[in-house]
């Protein structure tokens, strides 16, 4: 399969193109599904994994070529595999998920991920999440273990109740909260009890955001307009788009 136009705009901005092959795949809830895949070089040629790192997943779409951005987790340079986590619903990369076998490929595009932890590390993380964004939250507290974080994460169904976050409760707050209002409630429900988590001085925290596109740029502008953290102090990126 081509990548048609938006693999050529890839091309252009340096994109690099690998073949993922499917080792198996474990139904993690009735809503999250699980793809254990071996990396086709990619993990020797990027110098391992950065924290959250993510690749262009290329599927097929009405006979048209359709991407989208998945992270990796659990990455393994040695063995050379990783797996991929698919939060379920209608759409080619979900159906991709469900009835993918062993010994099927997959073409994937490495093209606009970069992330690096602010320089000192921050003494206390904020992290507000979804079922979407669960994979690299869970590389993000992987990342700085010792790190005290409070974690928002918004739940669309039950099941999400038995996502595997990976929380150490000597550590980590959690508060699930319910998708209500495409996301108002989760904005309402950040902005009541930050301000007071942060206190006066937030130079030592750090907050990352990766929900909906509205609700993350929601929470991005009022971090950086009404609580005055630093740029290099937030890090927000739209996971999907309400439809």
């Amino acid at each position: 399969m081509g990548h048609g136009w938006e693999g050529v705009v890839l091309k252009l901005f340096r994109g690099r193109d690998f073949t993922f092959t499917v080792t198996g795949a474990e139904q993690v809830t009735e809503n999250f599904r699980r793809v254990h895949l071996t990396d086709g070089g990619l993990l020797d040629a990027t110098d391992g994994a950065h924290p959250t790192m993510w690749v262009r997943i290329w599927f097929e779409h009405e006979g048209k070529p359709h991407q989208r951005a998945y992270t990796l987790v659990d990455p393994d340079r040695e063995a050379g595999t990783f797996s991929l986590e698919f939060a379920l619903h209608d759409g080619a990369a979900s159906t991709w998920a469900r009835t993918v076998q062993p010994g099927d490929t997959v073409d994937a595009t490495l093209q606009g991920t970069g992330f690096t932890l602010p320089e000192p590390q921050p003494a206390r993380l904020f992290v507000v999440g979804d079922a979407a964004s669960l994979p690299a939250v869970n590389s993000l507290l992987d990342a700085v273990p010792e790190t005290p974080a409070t974690i928002w994460f918004e739940d669309a169904h039950a099941a999400d109740e038995k996502l595997p976050l990976r929380l150490d409760p000597a550590r980590h707050t959690l508060h699930t909260v319910p998708r209500r209002d495409e996301g108002k409630h989760l904005v309402a429900e950040v902005k009541a009890a930050l301000p007071d988590l942060l206190g006066d001085d937030a130079s030592d925290a750090y907050l990352w955001i990766a929900c909906d596109t509205a609700t993350t740029r929601a929470l991005s502008s009022y971090a950086r307009k009404e609580l005055g953290l630093a740029k290099d102090r937030v890090n927000a990126l739209g996971y999907w788009r309400a439809a």
